[in-house]
């Protein structure tokens, strides 16, 4: 499967996160794919806020934390942010094979930089900034 959209506002690339619930029902290891800026953290809003884990608002990056936790009724959205992984060892300390789970989405940003996760995926989304408020937004299993 491969799908392509552009989007052209901040509002529309959530919109389109949240039309992807039938896509993403878990459990599922998805890899976010983008340059920064590139709206990764704004799909994972419409994810999220679909799933009814969290409000689009309350999502933010997880550059520092390195994952997010949001719990929904029936799912658990796990928003992991791998830019300052720069090892295996360092990956493994995470213990990401513990969230994963029947209930669970995996979201993982930079997983692209371990080969594992090119096997271990469901589906790849790549986000391409096009301009300043358009993205396009590609998926393939």
């Amino acid at each position: 499967m491969r799908r392509e959209i552009t989007t052209h506002s901040p509002e529309e690339t959530m919109a389109f996160g949240r039309s992807l619930t039938e896509l993403l029902a878990p459990p599922k290891l998805v890899l976010l794919c983008g340059e920064l800026g590139a709206g990764k953290t704004t799909l994972v809003k419409g994810i999220a806020a679909a799933f009814e884990a969290a409000a689009e608002e309350d999502v933010t990056s997880p550059t520092f934390t390195l994952v997010h936790e949001y719990r929904g009724p029936r799912v658990v959205v796990y928003h992991i942010d791998l830019y300052r992984v720069d090892t295996a060892r360092e990956l493994e300390t995470l213990g990401l094979d513990d969230l994963r789970s029947d209930n669970s989405i995996l979201l993982i940003e930079w997983g692209e930089k371990f080969p594992r996760f090119h096997n271990e995926r469901d589906l790849e989304i790549g986000l391409e900034r096009t301009n300043q408020s358009d993205r396009r937004i590609q998926l393939k299993d």
